[in-house]
């Protein structure tokens, strides 16, 4: 029907509206904020992802899910077992768990067939698992991420994820900076582990670690610089199609 789409993120649009002076939320005022943002941002096109990254990230989707649901019942058993439950309680719980690891292992080897079984998801994710830190886990997540979005730069991606730096200018953090945290949580969390093996093992992100605790900036600032640039190099890699090659320094 030759209808062009955007996806903004819309806490963008609710500043935007805030900028304006808008009070009270109703569809009229809605639509007039969402065409004065796309008049005077004018967001880039939305480009419909593929078949095979949408099946990628419902699986995602279905092993986030369970992991939680896992968790829970973990939890559970630990509660139950200190408080001394029945054992039809415990019995109960237990089953869960093996139920749900069992899940858990089978949605996880779907994933693993899924992007062997298509040859660009299969490149790129050997391409992602040449950078020291980029493990099975995170390999998944940025293939999802970085293959269902048009990304131009690599500042895009970092800051759709969530790391980039935020100055505060006012109150108790002021002069200090920490992360937007704008995207999706779990990412950042599979990030932050992988950046904490990566500052140990990957000479890049080694090597600015080091030279960022010299210059006076927090463990917490270092790890979050960390994130943001195995993202780049993350994105860099996919985007030149080659395997993870040191800088020089």
């Amino acid at each position: 029907m030759g209808i062009k789409i955007s996806v903004v993120n819309p806490a963008f649009v609710r500043d935007f509206a805030k900028g304006l002076g808008v009070r009270g939320k109703t569809d009229k005022k809605d639509s007039l904020v969402l065409a004065r943002y796309a008049a005077l941002v004018q967001p880039r096109l939305w480009q419909p992802e593929s078949k095979d990254v949408r099946t990628l990230k419902a699986l995602l989707s279905r092993l986030n899910g369970l992991e939680k649901d896992l968790r829970r019942e973990q939890n559970r058993l630990e509660k139950a077992e200190i408080s001394q439950a029945s054992v039809t309680v415990v019995e109960s719980i237990e089953l869960m768990i093996k139920q749900f690891k069992a899940e858990t292992a089978r949605i996880k080897k779907e994933i693993d067939e899924h992007i062997d079984q298509n040859s660009s998801l299969k490149k790129d994710r050997h391409f992602l698992k040449t950078i020291p830190a980029v493990g099975d886990v995170l390999s998944r997540e940025m293939l999802a991420v970085l293959k269902s979005r048009d990304f131009i730069k690599a500042s895009q991606a970092a800051a759709f994820i969530g790391v980039v730096p935020k100055l505060w200018e006012s109150g108790k953090m002021k002069g200090r900076t920490t992360l937007c945290k704008n995207g999706p949580g779990r990412l950042r969390a599979v990030l932050y582990m992988a950046a904490i093996v990566a500052i140990q093992h990957n000479p890049d992100i080694k090597r600015q670690y080091e030279r960022l605790l010299k210059a006076g900036k927090t463990k917490m600032q270092a790890l979050g610089a960390a994130m943001r640039k195995l993202v780049q190099i993350c994105f860099g890699v996919l985007k030149h199609q080659s395997e993870y090659r040191p800088q020089m320094s």
